[in-house]
């Protein structure tokens, strides 16, 4: 089988060359004759075009370099969000490596079917707690239950990894300011109030932090505002934080996943309906007037569509998650995307922003 990995390359690689090709019949004639006015040789214009492309051919098309990989034994990580989707997945995941895994649970106190498997797999190495990361006091609890399980606490905790979220829609009129609040306090409060409680730990053990974010941390997209904003937030707080971690030798990570709506079940048909109701009976009347019944079931439609949408399979996720926490030399950022999500978050974040909105939008 071929990998996801190569595929990309391969797929990126053409585009590249297709885009070369292009752009190679009237660039190089116009960047000459601007080199010309300009007083530059004709001839260092070609030489850079030549150069630039193969950079990014090598770019896209290298496998990753290896980059060493720290000894899991003994080492303890602590991960947000294990109900369902990439936390489950992960717990299980990063205890068969061999960590010893901390799996906050929002439902385990209410008898969680993700809580209840975890716990069900009977390991020393897997400990399941109660955390809901909007709670300041099961944030604290969650502190002090890890402490007293870790092997050596003077040693430290290796990773936290900031996984728990929440995803909506709507357009930015129809949303309602709780609903913001809501989001934010989930997405973004919560991977603060979790790493500001956890990074005592994480210093002794010169460990790292990594936070999930999104590639809706890098662009914004319509009908996705207080998630974008939240994600957004994300973004901004670990490039804070790993400016400040650095004389601490501790890392800080952001893995930014793509469309995994199938694979987590994120959203499906039910929610969208009941949000879709929710947003329409509490919109004032001069908006329902203003945009109107049509327009409005058109975009719920759109969402709707979105629900059996993107990759089924979280493996990308979680490998891209593993080497955050288990290499020597992580990445700051990883992208575990599809390719045409790849190519369009590239030229929306490095593109004018007049030729993102009219490709996109």
């Amino acid at each position: 089988m071929v990998s996801p990995t190569f595929k990309r390359s391969i797929v990126l690689v053409a585009f590249s060359v297709s885009l070369t090709l292009i752009l190679g019949f009237g660039l190089p004639a116009i960047l000459n004759s601007l080199a010309r006015y300009s007083g530059f040789p004709e001839a260092s214009v070609a030489e850079c075009i030549v150069v630039v492309y193969l950079l990014f051919v090598l770019y896209v098309a290298m496998p990753p370099i290896p980059r060493g990989s720290v000894k899991i034994e003994g080492k303890a990580v602590f991960i947000t969000g294990c109900d369902s989707g990439f936390g489950f997945s992960l717990a299980k995941h990063l205890h068969k490596l061999g960590f010893t895994v901390f799996a906050g649970c929002l439902l385990k106190d209410k008898g969680g079917d993700g809580a209840s498997e975890l716990e069900n797999m009977c390991s020393e190495q897997m400990k399941v707690l109660q955390l809901d990361v909007c709670s300041e006091e099961q944030v604290a609890q969650a502190v002090a239950f890890v402490k007293a399980n870790l092997e050596d606490p003077e040693k430290g905790l290796w990773a936290v990894v900031n996984n728990a979220g929440v995803s909506t829609f709507g357009e930015v009129e129809f949303t309602s300011m709780e609903t913001y609040e809501q989001v934010m306090d989930v997405n973004l409060w919560g991977t603060v109030r979790v790493t500001k409680a956890f990074l005592p730990l994480i210093r002794r053990a010169k460990g790292r932090v990594v936070n999930i974010a999104s590639m809706y941390g890098r662009m914004g997209n319509a009908l996705r505002s207080p998630y974008c904003v939240s994600k957004y937030g994300v973004e901004a707080f670990s490039d804070c934080l790993r400016y400040e971690m650095k004389r601490w030798g501790v890392k800080v990570i952001v893995v930014e996943p793509g469309n995994f709506i199938a694979a987590t079940g994120i959203l499906n048909r039910d929610i969208v309906a009941a949000t879709a109701d929710k947003l329409w009976k509490e919109a004032p009347a001069e908006v329902q007037e203003d945009y109107g019944k049509a327009h409005f079931e058109q975009h719920v439609a759109v969402v709707r569509s979105y629900c059996s949408s993107g990759q089924r399979d979280v493996a990308p996720v979680l490998a891209d998650i593993a080497d955050a926490v288990v290499s020597r030399h992580p990445y700051t950022r990883y992208n575990p995307v599809e390719v045409h999500w790849w190519i369009r978050m590239q030229i929306m974040t490095h593109l004018p922003a007049a030729i993102a909105d009219r490709l996109y939008f």
